[in-house]
């Protein structure tokens, strides 16, 4: 068994309450419905067991309208079932299947469907599983939410709040408060129309956070590929850890799951394409947050709140911004920032006062972004030189530009990065950063690209340079090597199909 413990990022900058409230809604639904639920399971599944086996075995009786739905859904979706419960010779299921396939009585048959069919309307007029549990053969549109808050057991909903505090606070964090609560509703309703197009004649509720929870995990993944988890494995009762990080252990468990419904759909009990669908849809929307600008905006605007929460400069810069007077709160930010060079949200409102004010925003977006790198934040730091070159900036001093194509090259933008690294070697080719653009460029060709052609001209220009480099003569050696060594199965491939 594998549990997962904790991942690095275990802090944020403030309160999760919305996860908090999420888990503690959870639990108050569980604990005021869990014991009914259990009830209705049995009675509703029975009730409508025996409708169904009552309609197949005595095609000639009336059916009334309330149990029409639950007849045609398994007439129009499992065809092959319903064909084997038409045989009059087949197994009885239990001692009332018995005496119903013994009964020939027409009239004591029809009070039996008229009978149940009562019974099963009372059922489900008063049944929290029928109004608010998610049917795929016939959803209702409350269900698509509420659904998401009932749970069939102790086990279930612990599960799923632990896995929810996991994934659910750091992107809370991320995203800010409203956009996160967005998110994890309609990544629920999404897992459930998912399970409902895999699964649409099912009779079976689906219950319970799993498909929101997973959209999570899948946005995860896309926004922290390379945190690392930590798992408790249980082998043989014997309780191991090990960390991995993302991209390999949330896969993972998507292909399990894709597995599991694929051989198994709903027999285990568990609404697996739920998961799928809620993971997929997790993944997606987080890649789509990032690149349209929302999750930009959302985090400026929680480090906006955090600030003049702390800082009264920033508070009163912010105050005369939303009056108008924007001349006078471009002094005092100036002043703010001359004492205080590494404040991002110092720079962040001079550059709004630069933008409504139609002047050049290139100064602040450089030294926003020379601030990231200085954090480590990476993708802040290319947002920022990407608003930068669109701002009309000029080429970054040669040390600032490496970093930036560093960063760029950690978020695996490695056709992006090239391009960078090569602009920065054609304009500042007697400088010492372009060297190391040299290397980092043959490096990328080599390891990322397979162009071991292009790293060796790479290569070959550093050793060739102008520029003193006798501490990198090594690296450059090596990179040489290992690129002559990359063309030569090619250059005998080429040779033989000649």
């Amino acid at each position: 068994m594998l549990i997962p413990i904790k991942h690095e990022n275990m802090s944020a900058r403030r309160w999760p309450v919305v996860t908090f409230a999420l888990i503690a809604i959870n639990v108050l639904v569980f604990l005021g419905t869990h014991w009914t639920l259990q009830g209705e399971q049995k009675q509703l599944g029975q009730l409508k067991l025996h409708v169904i086996l009552l309609a197949a075995a005595h095609p000639e009786l009336n059916v009334p309208t309330s149990s029409e739905d639950i007849i045609r859904a398994v007439k129009d979706h499992y065809p092959k079932q319903w064909a084997e419960l038409e045989n009059p010779h087949r197994i009885a299921l239990d001692d009332w299947d018995a005496r119903m396939l013994r009964t020939q009585d027409a009239d004591a048959l029809q009070s039996e469907m008229d009978s149940l069919s009562l019974e099963l309307r009372q059922a489900r007029a008063n049944s929290i599983l029928d109004k608010y549990a998610f049917v795929p053969a016939h959803p209702s549109a409350i269900s698509y939410l509420t659904a998401n808050f009932l749970h069939g057991g102790w086990m279930h909903l612990i599960g799923n709040m632990w896995f929810l505090w996991l994934a659910g606070f750091v992107l809370e964090d991320f995203w800010g408060r409203s956009l996160y609560s967005t998110f994890y509703l309609v990544a629920g309703a999404a897992s459930m129309q998912f399970d409902a197009w895999l699964n649409p004649g099912s009779l079976v509720p689906t219950l319970g956070a799993s498909g929101a929870i997973a959209a999570l995990m899948g946005a995860f993944l896309v926004r922290f590929p390379k945190m690392r988890i930590e798992m408790l494995w249980w082998f043989f009762l014997r309780p191991r850890r090990f960390q991995a990080p993302a991209y390999w252990l949330l896969p993972a468990w998507l292909v399990v799951e894709v597995f599991y419904g694929s051989v198994f759909g709903q027999a285990t009990g568990v609404a697996h394409w739920a998961h799928v669908g809620g993971f997929l849809f997790g993944a997606l929307a987080g890649l789509g947050l990032r690149y349209s600008g929302l999750e930009q905006k959302a985090h400026q605007q929680i480090e906006k709140e955090l600030t003049l929460e702390s800082d009264p400069e920033i508070q009163r810069a912010s105050d005369l911004i939303d009056q108008g007077q924007l001349d006078s709160a471009e002094i005092l930010l100036k002043e703010y920032v001359a004492r205080k060079p590494d404040s991002v949200d110092g720079y962040n409102l001079l550059l709004q006062t630069c933008r409504k004010q139609n002047l050049p925003a290139a100064p602040q977006l450089e030294k926003l972004c020379a601030i990231h790198l200085k954090a480590g934040e990476s993708e802040l730091a290319w947002t920022s030189y990407e608003d930068y070159l669109n701002a009309g900036g000029q080429p970054l001093p040669s040390a600032l530009w490496l970093e930036v194509c560093r960063a760029a090259e950690q978020l695996q933008h490695f056709d992006r990065a090239l391009a960078e690294y090569e602009k920065l070697i054609q304009t500042y080719p007697a400088e010492r950063q372009s060297i190391l653009a040299q290397l980092a460029a043959g490096r990328i060709c080599l390891k990322r690209l397979n162009q071991p052609q292009r790293a060796l001209e790479y290569f070959q220009a550093a050793q060739n340079s102008p520029v003193p480099h006798l501490d990198w003569e090594q690296g450059i050696t090596s990179g040489i090597r290992e690129a002559q060594a990359a063309l030569t199965p090619k250059r005998l491939s080429a040779s033989a199909s000649s």
